[in-house]
């Protein structure tokens, strides 16, 4: 009995080991496959065309029609299809026959009210369209919210802008307004310190209802991750400014990021540098171009090519290569430079991924690459 739940347990330890892997789209010899994070192939290249995975899924071309393969290489959903999307929240799009229906990760159609547009669903809700206003359904395929607004934006931090004529607002997923829609110009970034928005001509920070005017500020930008600050714009030059609206670094620079990391790079004429909280310059004016600090606490910062520093300045990898902002849907919002522990990167040779210690990912190269995924 004790033999059995040992095995058992290792079959359970090893299909859990299988579904968490993370795993990465790249090309060689003309082919797709996908390789694992310590470089191996975990299946082999052999497709003309493919897609990164997503919950458990990737799509692969055989013969001009998309079907879906699992983590092993095997075909879960037989190709059949014309064109594909991404699974999310359990489904995803494909065509058929001019058709445009959704379908889980076996295969299996979803049944869902009528609409005039198929929207990707995202984090259990997709749009739904009848005739000019927007609507949400849930993965039950039934309504959430009947189409009532003229525009519904992407989701980011469990809500979405929306607009009602000419005035924005914010819902969450069950179709609630969170922030009335009585603003001109409204951020697209939830964020617990605050929503920037324009009402009445004047721009400012929506947080927990209350709108807190910017002196002066005629452009702002999203909050970031976990940063008290965000910036704005003034008589042409960029600050930043708190959840209450108030100026906390004075705007004095010609170009601004957000902070990351307690750091935010900044640019003096064409030339950046990295400034902490209180305005400080901690890293000097020295670069062409710089990125915000991911959470491995490494920046992108460019010469006449990329590379990264840490948060002391130190050079990390040398400025030598090309960095790309990846994909969206996986990234979540453009990130460039590094998603979790590895930035992939363009050279002479290829494309590649690179570790926090500035090494090359089994010292090889690709012909593409895309970032890595978890399943």
């Amino acid at each position: 009995m004790r033999k059995v739940h040992v095995s058992f347990l290792i079959l359970f330890l090893t299909v859990i080991s299988i579904s968490a892997q993370e795993l990465a789209l790249v090309r060689e010899g003309g082919q797709f496959g996908y390789i694992d994070k310590s470089g191996a192939y975990v299946i082999e290249p052999q497709f003309s065309k493919a897609k990164s995975f997503s919950e458990g899924r990737a799509a692969a071309e055989q013969d001009k029609k998309w079907g879906f393969i699992d983590t092993s290489g095997k075909w879960a959903i037989q190709p059949d299809y014309d064109k594909v999307k991404y699974f999310n929240s359990g489904y995803t799009l494909v065509l058929k026959d001019d058709q445009w229906n959704y379908i889980d990760t076996s295969g299996k159609a979803l049944e869902t009210v009528s609409t005039e547009k198929y929207f990707d669903f995202e984090g259990g809700v997709a749009f739904i369209r009848q005739g000019e206003k927007i609507g949400l359904i849930g993965t039950d395929g039934k309504v959430i919210l009947a189409p009532t607004f003229d525009a519904i934006k992407k989701f980011r931090n469990g809500h979405a802008k929306v607009r009602q004529g000419e005035q924005w607002g914010m819902i969450d997923k069950t179709g609630k307004l969170v922030i009335p829609a009585e603003f001109e110009e409204l951020g697209n970034t939830f964020n617990a310190s605050g929503v920037f928005g324009m009402k009445g001509g004047v721009f400012g920070i929506n947080q927990n209802g209350t709108f807190n005017p910017i002196e002066g500020a005629d452009k702002v930008w999203n909050f970031h991750g976990n940063s008290s600050l965000t910036y704005a714009r003034k008589n042409k030059k960029i600050g930043y400014v708190n959840s209450k609206g108030e100026w906390v670094i004075e705007p004095k620079f010609d170009k601004a990021k957000a902070f990351s990391n307690g750091l935010a790079p900044v640019a003096n004429g064409k030339t950046w540098g990295f400034i902490n909280e209180k305005g400080e310059t901690v890293i000097d004016f020295q670069y062409r171009d710089a990125e915000v600090f991911a959470d491995n606490g490494l920046a992108p910062v460019k010469e006449k090519q990329w590379g990264f520093i840490d948060t002391s300045g130190s050079l990390i990898i040398p400025m030598q290569y090309d960095i790309t902002a990846g994909l969206a849907f996986l990234s979540g919002d453009n990130a460039k430079g590094f998603i979790g522990d590895l930035a992939r990167l363009k050279s002479k040779k290829g494309w590649g991924f690179f570790n926090e210690k500035g090494e090359l990912l089994g010292n090889k190269w690709y012909e593409n690459a895309e970032p890595f995924v978890k399943n």
